[in-house]
């Protein structure tokens, strides 16, 4: 049963009334637990803070929070579709834009609602809260007066001034009727635009189009009063129409079905149902159609649909194709602004938004997660633009956005390695792309063949064109041919078979029947027939994958996107085997979430380690954060503190401690002891201040798998963190299985991680 619009209605008051009320709240960045931690946030030590600005006004953006506060202002003027409210109704909408700067780009907000219709003294007001941000955020103020606000604070402040509903608009149908353009082989030089509305956001989206390339004499407009004609009235010298007369033109059309008659786009920014379906059918063969008008467009899409078949359709709406959303911008080109220090947001910076917003919408969806709904988008005519969740716009729009800025001389902090920006960017969308840097690094320096058992797996071949193009390893995937190049296509990949990506043909390899013998070779005295052989490698991916890395045909593999974990491993283990039986295989999982990253052994394999097995795998797990560039701090967790239980674990993980202080004198470790003293250098200096761990643990062991996995899958969902892993250790060569819930984003840092597991074996010779 569909939820009714009352059901809805009520919703959203339960969502807004649920405590706290509203949607945001400030809370602070720094550590207040001390007398001393108060000292040095207020008095005495915030004079330091504020006689260093005095001495260097740009030092606020390094001592407050300014260089990334957004004020988000607005009289309530022209509230969404609701009009003049006034500010106190519109202050929901305001948090709600609060929300999405921060969800978006990680930027902070203070929203502001200011009851005020005078336009010369909203800006004596807004200007005078200068000092307070980074820049502003202009909402929800009617035209005309929307044009002299934004223009008298342009002029005036020293920040970016920015009217989203001007220019947030106009920028998203911008890059929108770029990408149209393409999917319908029509030049913008050469098309007729029909535009319906001119108030704030149709002149911007007819400034933004002539920016762009549209010949301004292609266009024609209509408004409330009809069609922007050379002998309007109101359009002449002293007529009040503040912009709109300059797209008025010689014409004799005077009605909306005259300027759409012939037309190659129509966008509408006006009101719902008023572009008929016999119009529609009067515009040029292959017809754009952009209808925005929300919540109701102004012509239905499946009305338009059926009236011209061959249209490409956008509207402001989410339950259809092509949302054109304000939210694919503002938050990216407010970052992009903000990080540079720049005085404003100039039409430079606009078009480069508009340039990688239409950019990204061509490239394949390779790392969405669930961005896209489970769907994977396919650039055409049902998708033109991104849509707000795909985390690729952070790094693909600030970075375009700054560099215009500093190109065009309005950033006062220019950012010297706009590469380096960019993985500072990702690595605030993807959590782990900071930790596994160094990793990235090491595996393009000497690229390795790493294996993909299921190599038909969409979320294999996704996270495969990933890895082609940050050049991470040479991959290998094994599936069938047919298949791969399928999904390929279906997907919008770029992989090409034979050339970036090589296949063994579980179907057809010429090498089966080595592989099989092999096979057997290492299975016969384990009940293992050379039928059951054949069988087991014709059937078994992972048995052929492992195979592959045994023979040298690659030199790592990953697997376990299908099936049970314990399965897969056991396949690995057969044919692979493991550096020692006595100390065995052990699993490392990580959850990276805003206290960090912390990891935790044994996650997948020791049901009930042994203490010479816990000690083994905190060494192993030592050795691995290193190579993150991690400096290890291993605490043995347990219902027991330091001795204040008799119980086996308490024992074993006692006896863990002893063994690791004779094999790893170096190694900051301490035990036994609860988690929260493992995380908590306070708390653990209170119970036990001889401890040798100094600060928080950020490696945690279990005595016993229960336990360990538990923690870790506790910890990532209820601190909203994301996980890397499991990193096998203890095999004897470079494998990993992976878990069912491995996101494209997990597959490719799994493949980093193999990569450099095969480099340093290759190394050990």
């Amino acid at each position: 049963m569909s939820e009714t619009q009352d059901d809805f209605k009520q919703a959203a008051l339960d969502y807004h009334r649920q405590a706290p009320a509203g949607k945001i709240k400030v809370t602070p960045t720094k550590a207040l637990i001390t007398q001393r931690d108060l000292a040095l946030a207020y008095s005495p030590g915030v004079a330091a803070a504020c006689e260093a600005i005095v001495a260097d006004p740009g030092e606020a953006s390094a001592l407050t929070a300014r260089g990334n506060l957004v004020g988000v202002i607005t009289n309530g003027t022209a509230v969404l579709g609701l009009g003049d409210i006034g500010p106190l109704a519109g202050k929901p909408v305001m948090e709600g834009k609060g929300v999405l700067f921060q969800k978006f780009a990680g930027i902070d907000v203070f929203d502001l609602e200011i009851a005020e219709k005078d336009p010369d003294r909203l800006v004596e007001i807004i200007a005078a809260l200068e000092p307070t941000f980074g820049g502003i955020n202009l909402e929800d103020i009617k035209a005309p007066e929307c044009f002299v606000v934004e223009r008298k604070l342009r002029e005036r402040l020293k920040i970016p001034v920015f009217h989203d509903d001007q220019h947030g608009t106009a920028i998203i149908v911008g890059a929108a009727l770029l990408n149209a353009l393409k999917v319908v082989g029509k030049r913008i030089g050469e098309v007729k635009l029909a535009v319906s509305g001119a108030g704030a956001a149709g002149i911007a989206c007819l400034d933004m189009v002539v920016a762009l390339g549209v010949k301004p004499e292609n266009i024609l407009v209509a408004d409330r009063d009809g069609v922007l004609h050379v002998d309007r009235p109101d359009l002449q010298p002293g007529g009040g129409n503040h912009g709109i007369a300059r797209y008025a033109r010689d014409t004799a059309a005077r009605s909306l079905a005259d300027i759409v008659r012939g037309a190659d786009v129509f966008i509408g920014v006006s009101a719902g149902n008023i572009l008929g379906a016999d119009m529609v059918r009067t515009m040029a063969e292959r017809p754009i159609i952009f209808a925005l008008a929300n919540p109701t467009p102004e012509i239905d899409p499946a009305l338009a649909r059926q009236a011209r078949p061959d249209a490409v359709i956008a509207t402001g709406r989410s339950d259809h194709p092509n949302q054109v959303n304000n939210a694919l911008c503002f938050p990216y080109i407010f970052r992009g602004a903000l990080d540079v220090g720049a005085t404003a947001i100039n039409e430079e910076m606009k078009l480069a938004c508009v340039q990688a917003i239409a950019e990204l919408a061509r490239r394949e969806a390779t790392d969405l997660g669930t961005a896209y709904g489970g769907d994977t988008p396919r650039f055409g005519p049902e998708y033109l633009i991104p849509r707000p969740f795909d985390p690729r716009l952070l790094v693909s729009v600030a970075p375009a956005v700054a560099r215009a800025a500093m190109e065009s001389g309005v950033a006062t902090r220019p950012i010297e390695d706009l590469d380096a920006y960019r993985d500072r960017l990702s690595s605030w969308v993807f959590r782990t792309g900071l930790v596994m840097k160094p990793l990235f690094d090491r595996a393009r320096a000497d690229r390795k063949r790493v294996v993909y058992a299921e190599g038909e797996e969409e979320t294999v071949l996704r996270a495969v064109q990933t890895v082609v193009d940050e050049g991470l390893a040479f991959p290998i995937l094994v599936g069938r041919p047919a298949v791969i190049e399928r999904r390929i296509q279906r997907l919008g990949l770029r992989l090409k078979l034979g050339r970036e990506v090589e296949v063994t043909n579980i179907d057809d390899d010429p090498r089966f029947n080595e592989y099989w013998q092999l096979y057997h070779q290492i299975m016969q005295r384990k009940g293992i027939t050379p039928a059951a052989a054949k069988a087991i490698v014709r059937s078994r991916d992972v048995v052929i994958a492992a195979l592959m890395v045994r023979r040298g045909e690659a030199d790592a593999m990953l697997c376990g996107l299908v099936g049970r974990y314990v399965r897969k491993l056991k396949y690995v283990r057969q044919i692979l085997g493991v550096e020692s039986e006595e100390r065995g295989l052990s699993a490392l999982s990580a959850v990276i979430n805003e206290k960090g990253v912390t990891f935790f052994t044994d996650t997948h394999v020791q049901v009930d380690p042994s203490a010479a097995q816990v000690a083994e795998s905190v060494v192993q797990a030592a050795f691995r954060l290193k190579l993150f560039g991690i400096t290890p701090k291993a605490a043995l967790i347990s219902h027991s503190n330091f001795g204040s239980s008799e119980s086996a674990s308490a024992q074993k993980m006692r006896d863990a401690l002893q063994i690791l202080r004779e094999r790893a004198p170096r190694l900051e470790v301490e035990g036994e002891m609860h988690a929260d003293i493992a995380l908590n250098e306070e708390a653990r200096q209170r119970i036990f201040p001889n401890s040798r761990l100094s600060g928080r643990a950020n490696l945690l062991a279990f005595a016993n798998l229960d336990a360990a996995n538990a923690g870790y899958n506790l910890v990532r969902n209820v601190t909203d963190g994301v996980g890397l892993g499991p990193i096998l250790m203890g095999l004897s060569a470079a494998a990993h299985v992976l878990t069912p819930s491995a996101t494209v984003r997990r597959v490719v840092n799994m493949t980093a991680i193999a990569a450099v597991d095969a480099q340093i074996r290759a190394a050990r010779g």
